[in-house]
């Protein structure tokens, strides 16, 4: 490779300014020679190329270029540029079209588009394309400069830009809405909501700050803020169905389904083909348990939308959906066109992969998944070695000595009943039959725990400066009661009126020590299935949020590894505390596991909880139509369908996969 790529870049830039576009290429080069899959070089080629008009080379170098980054916002404004000196103006305003889709910040994109819709009388979408071009215009130099490194996935970098300029603008919005757009992107939702909330302080009136700040507090969790703020924006304009989309959004992820619905209908009355809102109206149909109408609505949007891969996605993920001959080639055309969005393009792996697991090609679902999976990683920011530290903190500091001295401190409610492990490992199964009996609610994958160690651990997330869980040392009785206390305060909204409720957050295990403090009464499952079939199940399911383990299967097997050992260090530190239930064994008896279960709650026995898939409630995660049926055995033993292709994963379990095989 050349010895400064990043020089020959920068000259070859300087090449360009000065219309030099033969001595460019000349520059470039050597640099493609060596490194084809550069994308700056392959843009810089691209540019050079339509201007010296080589036509052909030019196609070349784009399709090349689209094909290494089909999301790279530029390469689809040169091809409006190549398309509009051709004046073939259709042409040319899709790829402009695409350029703003894919990067927002391209303001020569919006202006072409201005001009292309002033000469096809369209003059309204000529004005809002313009509006979009000034308001880039206007903003700092630096700031639009954080927008293009956003959208070409530089976020590293942006994020860098970006925290210089706060520095000396600290309360300027725009700033604090790109850096928060930043940690979304990066995973930092807390920062993101922090900057959210503060710019909102400032700004009461801005609407996209409010929009921005929604989306945050449903990603965290947040529903019902979330719902506050989605009212208030109700409130400006009843009849917006974007504001009245977004209070449906937060009253579904409450549970209040009827008045999702309702919302919903409201913004299809008004936009009837709009997949998104189909899309979400059939999550709230498959809560309820209403499947086929669930279906119709995917399928609806869907036909509005053929590369919808949400749509595709919810129909895969439903467990029970047969995709046909038509639907399996429709999704493969979709995923193979270069346009398609890197969002829906992950959706139809994971659809794509369910479809042909069902079909019994396991090569080309597994294909499909790793695919997916691949996606999902380039994005993310999981660090293996960083998380094993993390759970290595907690058995050095939460010691047997540390609830020794913090005994019958915190809140003594016994109401929660905290059910962890990993996730796919029968959790949802258990909380079904435990919110089957009279006593005890069913409610969701509660953040609160998770919530109230990032605040005990602060802003500064080094591992040598992280205060917790070293803090829980410090905290004195009156701190460990509030802590408790506030738990159950945030979390009643969730609750009916039964004396216990269920907190199913799967990485709750990783803060058993600060439950144990906070809420000594508390009661504890550990929900464990046979390791390979949890992570071979954890691997093939798209999460919407905070699985970024499951993307690889070395990572997924080292945390459940790792999981294992946490959960040996609990069972030591604190024996008796929590009970162990094996999905295998809740398979091969349902009456006896159930039975056990009901005697480490101190709870009498009900037959509804052995009948559990009669309990009509909503449910809303992956399983929720398997919790639907009775107890059977299709999910035990699927990874040996796919074990050709799972040694990173046995080797990542070691001795684990061993006990698993036999």
């Amino acid at each position: 490779m050349p010895q400064n790529p990043a020089q020959i870049l920068k000259d070859a830039q300087g090449h360009m300014y000065k219309g030099a576009f033969t001595d460019a290429l000349a520059c470039l080069a050597p640099l493609l020679a060596e490194d084809g899959e550069n994308i700056d070089a392959l843009y810089m080629q691209t540019v050079c190329q339509r201007y010296l008009k080589r036509e052909d080379d030019f196609l070349d170098s784009l399709q090349q270029l689209k094909s290494k980054a089909p999301e790279f916002g530029r390469a689809y404004q040169e091809e409006g540029h190549f398309y509009r000196d051709q004046s073939d103006l259709n042409h040319a305003l899709s790829a402009y079209q695409q350029a703003c889709r894919f990067n927002p910040g391209l303001e020569a994109s919006w202006r072409a588009q201005a001009e292309i819709y002033k000469q096809s009388n369209a003059p309204q979408n000529a004005q809002m394309a313009l509006a979009q071009a000034e308001r880039l215009k206007n903003l700092p130099k630096t700031l639009l400069n954080v927008t293009l490194l956003v959208h070409e996935g530089k976020t590293l970098k942006a994020e860098q830009l970006c925290r210089r300029f706060l520095q000396d603008y600290p309360h300027h919005i725009e700033a604090m809405r790109l850096l928060a757009d930043i940690g979304v992107r990066l995973g930092v939702l807390d920062d993101a909501d922090f900057l959210l909330e503060s710019a909102v302080a400032f700004e009461p009136d801005n609407i996209q700050l409010r929009i921005d700040y929604i989306t945050v507090l449903n990603k965290r969790q947040k529903h019902q803020e979330a719902l506050t703020q989605a009212e208030y924006l109700l409130k400006q304009d009843r009849e917006n169905p974007q504001f009245q989309s977004l209070l449906a959004i937060s009253h579904l992820q409450l549970g209040h389904i009827d008045k999702a619905l309702t919302l919903f209908d409201q913004v299809l009355a008004k936009l009837p083909n709009d997949p998104a809102t189909l899309t979400s109206k059939g999550h709230a149909l498959k809560t309820y348990g209403h499947q086929k109408e669930a279906i119709a609505c995917y399928k609806t949007a869907i036909g509005s939308k053929p590369d919808h891969g949400d749509a595709y996605y919810a129909l895969a993920n439903l467990k029970t959906y047969q995709f046909d001959a038509d639907e399996l080639e429709t999704m493969r055309h979709q995923e193979a066109l270069p346009q398609t969005a890197h969002h829906d393009r992950i959706h139809l792996c994971f659809a794509l992969g369910k479809a042909h697991e069902d079909a019994g090609d396991y090569e080309q679902s597994f294909q499909f998944y790793a695919r997916g999976n691949a996606l999902k990683k380039q994005a993310s920011r999981y660090d293996a070695d960083h998380m094993s530290q993390e759970l290595e903190a907690q058995k050095t500091i939460c010691t047997a000595a540390l609830f020794e001295e913090k005994k019958d401190l915190g809140c003594q409610r016994p109401d929660p009943i905290f059910i962890l492990g990993l996730p796919r490992a029968g959790s949802t199964l258990l909380e079904q039959i435990l919110a089957s009996h009279s006593q005890i609610d069913g409610t969701l994958e509660l953040p609160h725990i998770l919530a109230t160690a990032q605040k005990l651990k602060g802003r500064d997330r080094s591992l040598e400066q992280a205060r917790y869980p070293a803090i829980l040392h410090d905290l004195n009785a009156e701190q460990l009661q509030k802590l408790g206390e506030d738990y159950l305060e945030r979390t009643r909204i969730y609750r009916g009126k039964a004396p216990y409720f269920t907190d199913k957050m799967p990485n709750n295990f990783r803060h058993i020590g600060l439950i144990h403090l906070i809420l000594p009464n508390a009661k504890i499952i550990d929900a464990r299935r046979n390791p390979m079939d949890c992570c071979w199940s954890g691997f093939k399911q798209l999460f919407a949020e905070g699985q970024e383990f499951t993307y690889n299967l070395s990572d997924i097997g080292r945390y459940y590894k790792d999981y294992v050992a946490l959960m040996d260090h609990w069972n030591e530190v604190l024996p008796g505390k929590i009970l162990r239930v094996n999905y295998e064994e809740v398979v091969a008896d349902s009456n006896t596991q159930v039975k056990r279960i009901l005697d480490y709650l101190g709870l009498p026995f009900e037959q509804a909880c052995v009948e559990f898939h009669k309990t009509k409630r909503a449910v809303r995660t992956a399983s929720s139509e398997q919790v639907r049926q009775s107890i059977n055995t299709k999910g035990l033993d699927q990874w040996k369908a796919y074990q050709s292709w799972l040694n990173p994963l046995k080797d990542a379990l070691g001795e684990l996969a061993i006990d698993a095989e036999g």
